[in-house]
């Protein structure tokens, strides 16, 4: 039979669409949430979604609030507990493997693989786990999500029994791993990192420090960016080295931070620590590749949960406009309140389908062709989700008035949003790099205009020299 006039002969004729699911708010879930047609997810990935919204349900927000001002009052000791429960029982449903990219590490762990796992289960699992905020993410998922990968990806080649004992424990949620690159002279800016590792025969003996490191006071292992080369050798003489906190010399203390509380944030300071030279990820002097391998998908995970925190201020929003009432009317029905909450979510929308277009992106490409493509279109999502929630959040607070301005009660989704974006407009490099990083990787200058100070320069290197030669 022919076609309608108004279908397209060349597409196909359905395209996936799932039952309604999550919350009832308009616009509060991710479009294939709502109903819509979507080219992306399947039956594994309703499945998966159904398993993480079940997870942190029950598990997690029922501690959320306790947990976040434990670490605010630096009750190490509970907050401690919290996240070696919470890395137990996550383990237990089979859902850390999803936090360290693909493909599924079935060689390091029993959890049962999704059919079909892709990027997409990983996003799943970011999205869903960033309801809970922002520190609850980075506290389950930030230190794994960013220190495993090195290990997985390069390996340990001289050391494969403390690479499989490192990686199974952390899939096991038996011990906890963070990364360690930023320092107090230098984050963005890699090749000028200063923490050595002096060749000392057998091993390594490594001096400096580490700043603003994620779940750095919780870590059994440490995956640590060091300079092998000697002093000006750059980009080229950086290293990575898995060190155990059982090593005598490392000692990590607590940063007190604006936001993220439950994430343990860590100011590391190693002290002559003798780390075996087999204890090197992937080859020495290959340190600065694997770092820029991990930024990526990094600043990947980052997008994707500030783009889960902008739309749970759109829910909170619309929730709280529609019950408080203001000068004998619902505050929803104020059209400055519609406009607002309206302008929030359309930002949403459009996030949401950039952080789609990326992971269907890194789907079908190997990890090279992602690193070798995908880094300045990443850099520009990144700052453009750290500025959609900064944008969500100040707005919600506008809408909460006085409840979100209140730690607890109806305003303590927005309220911890608030205080949690500037955790992703800075960490995992700032909006002003992405920018520059986007420029350079998209060629925006392909000639420079010639410095009139040039010229000038050079008529006074040859008057200086020819003065030099009469002397």
């Amino acid at each position: 039979a022919a076609l309608p006039r108004h279908v397209d002969a060349t597409m196909p004729p359905t395209l996936p669409t799932h039952a309604a699911f999550g919350s009832e708010v308009p616009l509060a879930e991710p479009s294939w949430y709502q109903n819509l047609n979507s080219p992306y997810y399947n039956a594994s990935h309703v499945a998966w979604r159904a398993k993480l919204r079940d997870f942190f349900e029950r598990e997690v927000e029922p501690i959320v609030d306790d947990w976040d001002m434990k670490a605010v009052q630096n009750n190490h000791a509970a907050c401690a507990e919290y996240i070696k429960r919470m890395y137990k029982k996550s383990a237990e449903y089979g859902i850390l493997p999803a936090c360290v990219g693909k493909p599924w590490p079935r060689a390091f762990t029993d959890a049962a693989e999704p059919e079909g796992y892709d990027y997409f289960h990983e996003l799943i699992n970011v999205d869903e786990g960033t309801r809970s905020g922002g520190g609850i993410a980075w506290a389950m998922m930030g230190g794994l999500g960013i220190g495993l990968p090195p290990v997985l990806n390069f390996g340990l080649p001289q050391n494969r029994a403390l690479e499989e004992r490192c990686v199974k424990e952390c899939l096991a949620g038996e011990k906890i791993i963070c990364l360690c690159i930023t320092e107090p002279g230098a984050g963005s800016d890699v090749s000028n990192l200063a923490c050595t590792a002096r060749d000392a025969g057998d091993h390594y003996v490594v001096d400096g420090n580490k700043k603003w490191i994620t779940n750095g006071i919780y870590a059994d292992y440490f995956t640590v960016a060091v300079r092998t080369g000697p002093p000006g050798s750059a980009h080229k003489g950086l290293s990575m080295l898995l060190l155990e906190k059982s090593m005598p010399g490392i000692t990590c203390s607590k940063i007190e931070c604006m936001g993220v509380w439950p994430s343990g944030t860590t100011y590391i300071e190693f002290d002559g620590v003798k780390v075996p030279k087999e204890n090197v990820v992937g080859v020495v002097g290959g340190g600065f590749k694997q770092v820029m391998y991990n930024f990526n998908h990094e600043r990947w995970l980052l997008a994707a949960q500030a783009s889960r925190m902008a739309r749970t201020c759109v829910e909170e929003s619309l929730s709280f406009a529609r019950t408080r009432r203001t000068f004998g009317k619902f505050l929803i029905e104020h059209q400055a309140i519609q406009h607002k909450i309206g302008e929030m979510a359309r930002q949403c929308e459009g996030l949401t389908a950039w952080v789609e277009n990326i992971t269907f992106q890194m789907n079908t490409m190997s990890k090279e062709e992602q690193n070798r493509k995908l880094g300045g279109h990443i850099a520009l999502l990144k700052l453009s989700s750290s500025r959609v929630a900064e944008f969500c959040a100040s707005n919600a607070m506008q809408v909460l008035g006085g409840a979100g301005y209140t730690r607890g009660g109806k305003g303590v989704k927005v309220e911890r949003v608030y205080r949690e974006v500037k955790a992703y407009a800075i960490p995992g490099g700032s909006e002003e790099i992405m920018l520059n990083l986007a420029a350079g990787q998209f060629g925006f200058v392909t000639r420079s205009a010639p410095d009139p100070r040039d010229k000038a320069i050079k008529a006074l290197q040859e008057e200086l020299k020819r003065i030099k030669s009469k002397m």
